[in-house]
This record gives structure tokens, C-alpha cells and sequence, in this order.
């Protein structure tokens, strides 16, 4: 359970062990939703100089403290992975098999590698360790929710740079949801090379 400041505990991860596992990943994306910009994931397996510094669901930390608690989980964590799937490959296989693999590809990309990964979600994936899916998964367990705040920090600050490159629709603010702000810019302007031309309201703007 989320404690006001500490944030949450290793007991998923001390099962894990419990078990027999020595090196316990979370993995999880942020990023389905949009309608522009690319689905971010990531992995990571905490350390003890994670611990006690207020790790919980990124969605439930104010930005700014998001930001440092980012940077101590990329600094103190024994293993983290970034993935970063764009518009086009999404368009290619859809928004949820993204989503999954780029899920996949953080778990494999960990360095030491874990040997047992939580997942945020109910959908397994395909990948040659052990695992176990959490729905709310960034809400339960320390790991899952450290890597909830790395693919959620990554693909803000991506949204922040594409709004200088792609000015007009608001990304740095809406960071490519379907705000008033941003389905106005999209009936006006025409979707951009980031925007995902599988999702209805792009798809829409197009055959304007």
C-alpha cells in the first residue's frame, strides 16, 4: 500500500525473491492513449537507494517531484530499460501490440537481465523469464510504479521537444491527448508526422 511520503514498499519484489528469483523487474508504458507522440516503456529492477524516496504511480506525483524521483531511479536502480515506439509502427501493428512490445524490448534491454519481471496490465508477455501481471500494477508494486515514472518523464519531455518542432498543437501541454486545445489545432492545421493516423479523430482530420 502507497505510504504518503515513502511511497511503496518492496513486498512484491521480496516475494518475488522469496521464491528463489534473484533479479526482480516491473515493466510499464505510458502513452496508449494519445493521439500523437510515440508509446514509451520501460523496466527497471530497484536497488535499496530507490527505496524511501517516494516511488508510487506516476499519474499520483506532482511533475516536478516526478522529474527528481526519475532522476534517482535512473542514478540508484541496479538495471533500467527505456523503449520508445513511434507513430508509424503503431499505425503498423496497433496501439495495444505496441504498447506490448515495446514492454517486451525494456525487459530485454535490462542490463544485468532479470529473472523475473511484474507487469503492469493482464496481458502477458513474450519474453523467456518468468512474470506475473498486476492490473494497477503501478499502484501495488515498487517496481512496476519506478517504471511507470521513467516511460511517463521520457515521453513528456519527448511531447515538450515536439511541440518546438510541431508548434500549434499544444503538445507540451496536452502531450498529444485528444484535449479542446489540441482536436482544434488538428481540424485546423492538418494531422503532423507524429500524429497516429490509425486513431479515429486523426483518421477524421485526414479526409477533411
Amino acid at each position: 500500500m502507497a505510504k504518503k511520503n515513502r511511497g511503496l514498499s518492496q513486498s512484491f519484489e521480496i516475494a518475488a525473491i522469496s521464491c528463489g528469483f534473484s533479479r526482480v523487474a516491473g515493466a510499464d508504458e505510458a502513452g496508449r492513449g494519445p493521439l500523437a507522440g510515440p508509446v514509451v516503456a520501460a523496466a527497471v529492477v530497484i536497488s535499496d537507494g530507490c527505496v524511501g524516496v517516494g516511488i508510487r504511480d506516476s499519474k499520483k506525483i506532482a511533475p516536478k517531484r516526478r522529474e527528481r524521483i526519475y532522476e534517482t531511479i535512473i542514478e540508484s536502480s541496479a538495471a533500467r530499460s527505456i523503449i520508445t515506439i513511434g507513430a508509424p509502427e503503431i499505425d503498423r501493428i496497433n496501439i495495444y501490440r505496441a504498447a506490448l512490445y515495446a514492454m517486451k524490448l525494456a525487459i530485454e534491454g535490462l542490463s544485468p537481465a532479470a529473472d523475473f519481471a511484474y507487469i503492469d496490465g493482464n496481458a502477458r508477455i513474450d519474453v523467456d523469464i518468468a512474470q506475473h501481471t498486476l492490473v494497477g500494477g503501478d499502484s501495488l508494486c515498487c517496481s512496476v510504479a519506478a517504471a511507470s515514472i521513467l516511460a511517463k518523464v521520457t515521453r513528456d519531455r519527448m511531447m515538450i521537444e515536439y511541440d518546438e518542432i510541431y508548434p500549434g498543437y499544444g503538445f507540451a501541454r496536452n502531450k498529444g491527448y485528444g484535449t479542446a486545445e489540441h482536436m482544434e489545432a488538428l481540424r485546423r492545421l492538418g494531422p503532423c508526422p507524429i500524429h497516429r493516423r490509425s486513431f479515429a479523430p486523426v483518421k477524421e482530420a485526414l479526409e477533411r
